[in-house]
């Protein structure tokens, strides 16, 4: 991403902290915003967070 990309994808992050502004990413900018990054349980950590064992 170079410099004018990340000052956009920057303005737009902040426009996007406006209640009531909506503000459309397009699928690379969404991604290296973090809107992609997994964080579930997984399968294993669910099943050992259960008290039915």
């Amino acid at each position: 991403m170079n410099d004018d990309q990340l000052e956009a994808l920057n303005e737009k992050l902040a426009d996007a902290m406006v209640p009531g502004f909506e503000v459309e990413f397009d699928p690379d900018e969404a991604e290296q915003a973090g809107s992609f990054q997994e964080d579930a349980l997984s399968v294993q950590d669910a099943t050992d967070s259960s008290g039915d064992q």
